[in-house]
Order: C-alpha cells, then sequence, then structure tokens
C-alpha cells in the first residue's frame, strides 16, 4: 500500500476519526458491543497512544496501546477498513504502533489476538503465549507477546 500517512493522535479531532475506523469494523462489521469498545482509554490525556493511518482516500487503519504489567505494552483495537485489507496496511499499522510505543518507553508488547488473525501476528515477530484461547466480547483470542 502505498501513500499511508502515519497519524499520531493528538487532538479530539484525530481521536474521532481513529474512533469512526474502529466503530465500522468491530461494532458494525464484528457486532461488538459499543460498551464494550469503547473506553476511559479512548480520551485525549489518557495513558493510551493511538495511531490513525490514513491515504489520499480516507482513513485506512487504527489502533491503540496502553500501559500493561511488567512495564510492557498492550496492543489493542488494531482495526483495518475493509477496503485496505490484504495490501499491507495491518503490517504499517502495527509497525506504527511499535515504534510509537518504544517511543514512549515500551521494551515489550503484548496483545490478544482474535485466533483467525494469529498467523498474521506471528509474521510480525510475536509468540504466542501458552494457553487455551480464551473469549473477549464473544470472539475467541489467544494472548501473544514481543520484545520491542
Amino acid at each position: 500500500m502505498e501513500n499511508l500517512t502515519v497519524v499520531t493522535i493528538e487532538n479530539e479531532d484525530q481521536l474521532q476519526r481513529c474512533l469512526a475506523v474502529r466503530r465500522e469494523v468491530f461494532i458494525e462489521e464484528q457486532q461488538v458491543p459499543e460498551e464494550l469498545e469503547i473506553d476511559a482509554y479512548d480520551a485525549i490525556g489518557s495513558s493510551a497512544g493511538h495511531v490513525l493511518l490514513s491515504t489520499e482516500n480516507g482513513d485506512a487503519a487504527a489502533g491503540r496501546f496502553t500501559p500493561y504489567k511488567d512495564g510492557a505494552a498492550k496492543m489493542q483495537r488494531v482495526a483495518v477498513r475493509s477496503a485496505y485489507r490484504g495490501q499491507g496496511v495491518g503490517r504499517a499499522l502495527m509497525t506504527a504502533l511499535e515504534d510509537s510505543a518504544r517511543r514512549s518507553g515500551y521494551r515489550r508488547a503484548v496483545l490478544d489476538s482474535q485466533c483467525h488473525a494469529e498467523k498474521f501476528y506471528l509474521s510480525l515477530g510475536y509468540r504466542t503465549v501458552p494457553g487455551e484461547p480464551f473469549y473477549d466480547a464473544g470472539i475467541l483470542h489467544v494472548r501473544m507477546e514481543k520484545e520491542l
């Protein structure tokens, strides 16, 4: 995918653009209840870091990271709009999130991957943490981690 612009979220307008991408992917497509998707980290000034990828044709993807135990960043809400899937946008988003987390002082990342996306995260250097898959928002997940 060419001409992707990484936007590190600094204001309410940018944050609302992130939430619009997530709303489309998680709430509309995957039927995740809004009260499970949007939380206290989705505010300017929270301890979360938010990243948006945009193109000349509109916003393509969004994600965030939040503080996690042992000084790790928890990658969350990784969403790529359907029109941009299969073009390397997810990989670019994860690289941008990891870079932003590294700049914020994190040295390790964890994430809860939907099972269908596990191979994608493995291809980015994450490893699956031993343990049974679990449900989050009614969708089966596995825990994964990576050194940054």
